[in-house]
């Protein structure tokens, strides 16, 4: 179990700086809310990647979700704190697609869509497309139009 936490703390500390940890290194109470906090940054890690193979799975058939995905996003419906992902621009965009609530909230919540979980944010993005195509994301489409390009072509 030690060799397992002292794994988690290295790679946390190579991937975030270690100074927070070596600071406080003496201090047992401290130690273990660094613990505590590199263990919640490990599962935020691991739900990214969960997150990322769900919506693949679910965007197989529509490729270019991925893409949008990871232009609004970068494939993440929660960030590091665990709160979940809200636009830089428009704080009323959420999640992994970034649904806006302002226009799409009531539909959403109307066709029984919880854009707040990453299920229901993945589900209504792909009725969003289903209706209207990439439009929706449209102001992101510098970010991704390259891989629409690429895709038609396959």
């Amino acid at each position: 179990m030690i060799e397992l936490s002292t794994g988690i703390i290295f790679l946390m500390s190579s991937l975030y700086g270690s100074g927070y940890i070596a600071d406080n290194i003496f201090d047992s109470n401290q130690q273990a809310s660094v613990n505590e906090q590199n263990s919640s940054s490990v599962r935020v890690l691991i739900q990214s990647k969960e997150i990322e193979n769900y919506i693949r799975q679910n965007y197989s058939d529509t490729p270019i979700l991925v893409e949008i995905a990871r232009c609004e996003s970068t494939l993440r419906q929660y960030g590091k704190d665990g709160d979940i992902i809200r636009g830089k621009v428009n704080r009323n965009d959420i999640g992994v697609m970034q649904i806006n609530i302002t226009y799409h909230g009531e539909n959403a919540e109307k066709l029984g869509y919880d854009i707040y979980t990453t299920e229901g944010n993945i589900a209504f993005g792909k009725y969003l497309y289903d209706k209207h195509g990439s439009q929706p994301w449209s102001s992101s489409a510098k970010c991704w139009a390259k891989a629409s390009i690429e895709l038609a072509k396959k």
